[in-house]
């Protein structure tokens, strides 16, 4: 756990080598996590958690073709229950693109998530929505924009 949350921290410096290398090391040791605290063994119970993390942090580091490619690998790993996490990985996955220049991209991915947002009431999804919405700032006049306020305005109506 303290080597994924030192990948996120080097993710907000821009050391992409840091993140890999700590990922990585996670990774191999992740088989000797034994913790009965519900927080503390999310990495074993979570379906790619580490890549999740690669993901995220490939994100912030404005790496939207990497990140994106590792968000479907990770989708595509997510169990039908498992909607709320669904939800934030596929927003997580439109903020990467809206962080690597790719407002259309963003909007496409985004409406699945709205949808979910929407059906289960996440809070945790609607900050990660929030956060899309920040990424998106500089298309908020285009029609890009426009049409992103309009998707997100039933997660806005719920809340």
């Amino acid at each position: 756990m303290a080597l994924q949350q030192q990948a996120h921290g080097a993710s907000l410096t821009g050391d992409r080598a840091a993140v890999d290398r700590l990922i990585d090391t996670a990774i191999v040791l992740i088989h000797r996590v034994d913790d009965d605290l519900p927080w503390g063994n999310a990495c074993r119970r979570t379906p790619g958690y580490l890549e999740v993390q690669r993901a995220t942090c490939y994100g912030r580091l404005g790496l939207a073709r990497e990140a994106g490619v590792l968000w479907s690998q990770v989708l595509d790993a997510v169990p039908s229950t498992a909607r709320r996490d669904r939800g934030v990985y596929l927003a997580r996955q439109a903020t990467a693109a809206a962080a690597g220049c790719e407002p259309d991209r963003a909007l496409e991915i985004v409406r699945s998530a709205v949808g979910i947002a929407v059906e289960t009431g996440s809070v945790r999804l609607a900050r990660e929505l929030a956060t899309l919405e920040r990424a998106m700032w500089p298309w908020r006049d285009a029609g890009v924009g426009r049409d992103l306020a309009e998707i997100l305005a039933p997660v806005a109506e719920g809340a």
